[in-house]
């Protein structure tokens, strides 16, 4: 009898974190793979909550994957993080394919605090296993330093194209190209606002929001709309639409990368870019358990590998700085991106496939 294994889709730009996975599982007639896909809400004129879930799927269907009606009866469970209400799973397997590397605590916290299940949980390295050490959480999952997934299609040969994905947003492919990707929460668009627009007087700029700044209920509509306002007002800016989820072409054309608290900094690292963090008097942010919205401020991640700002007005300055490292950078950055990850050799999914294969079938 086929082993059931269930994707479970919270957010449809989790999709990322499954994409090598599910293609290793590709063609193995032990396994029968689905998808679930949670509510995906949004909000309309700001209050109305609108599902998403039917177009996911729909979506998912013409990908050629199967779509369960319930998450029960499965023998495991892949998801992007914790599992909302996973007493609806019954008692799976579950695995988790971590949806973004970086410094938000939700990566851990309601894993650990669902005491009566045991996840495992696929990691980056070695800094995020000094993270969960820190916080007292290594026996509370088990955690396996495989890689994350969701990084894998940045190292596929020829699966990204430099210069179709800048033609495509009508940007020159010859051009130094920067990505501003803020986070939504705590986020550096209060404090760069329009000032980012500058930067396409000398760099091809794409702006890539978070999908939650554009859907009006974890974070306020001004987000999008601000953004939306300004690449009316310069076609040399190419913003990114709120329904393409995927940001990894993106960081794989820029040649720098302008956030916050997002994991588009981890994503830069990765694939050995100098990036700029936006260093601002953010809120110290809490979860209702007190614990820190990041496990490190944005004042001491990556100090010492990115370039670090704290004036709107020095973003060009910064640019400049993050495009052109000194040699000692360049080495200091490629050091610490092997600290950081393991593999990146585009086969962590199938390190993932192998580990939960040995744990359904008990070899």
């Amino acid at each position: 009898m086929k082993k059931r294994i269930l994707f479970d889709l919270k957010q449809q730009y989790y999709f990322n974190s499954f994409i090598s996975i599910l293609q290793a599982f590709a063609g193995d007639d032990r396994f029968e793979i689905s998808f679930y896909v949670g509510a995906n809400d949004e909000r309309t004129w700001g209050f109305v909550p609108v599902s998403r879930k039917a177009r996911i799927e729909r979506w998912l269907k013409t990908q050629g994957y199967a779509v369960a009606r319930s998450p029960l009866g499965f023998d495991a469970v892949v998801a992007g993080d914790a599992l909302k209400d996973p007493d609806r799973y019954g008692n799976p397997l579950i695995f988790v394919s971590d949806h973004g590397p970086g410094t938000k605590t939700l990566r851990f916290r309601n894993i650990v605090r669902q005491k009566d299940r045991r996840y495992t949980v696929f990691v980056e390295g070695r800094y995020w296993m000094e993270v969960i050490e820190r916080f007292g959480c290594q026996k509370d999952a088990d955690w396996v330093i495989s890689g994350v997934p969701k990084l894998d299609t940045l190292f596929w040969p020829g699966y990204y194209d430099r210069a179709r994905v800048l033609s495509g947003l009508g940007l020159s492919p010859d051009k130094k190209t920067v990505l501003y990707a803020p986070s939504y929460r705590p986020s550096c668009i209060p404090f760069i606002g329009d000032s980012v627009g500058a930067l396409a007087d000398d760099y091809n700029l794409i702006i890539k929001l978070h999908p939650y700044s554009w859907g009006g209920k974890y974070a306020p509509s001004r987000q999008s709309s601000q953004y939306v306002n300004l690449a009316r007002r310069n076609p040399r800016i190419a913003l990114i639409p709120r329904d393409d989820f995927d940001i990894h072409p993106y960081i794989f054309a820029a040649d720098t990368v302008v956030s916050d608290t997002s994991s588009a900094l981890a994503i830069c690292l990765a694939c050995g870019k100098t990036g700029m963090v936006a260093d601002f008097p953010y809120p110290r942010m809490k979860h209702s358990d007190g614990m820190p919205v990041v496990s490190d401020e944005p004042s001491e991640y990556l100090k010492g590998v990115f370039v670090h700002f704290s004036d709107a007005g020095r973003l060009k300055e910064a640019a400049e700085e993050a495009l052109h490292p000194s040699e000692e950078a360049r080495k200091r950055l490629l050091d610490y991106r092997d600290y950081y990850f393991r593999g990146l050799d585009g086969k962590a999914g199938l390190r993932a496939r192998d580990l939960i294969v040995a744990r359904l079938l008990g070899s």
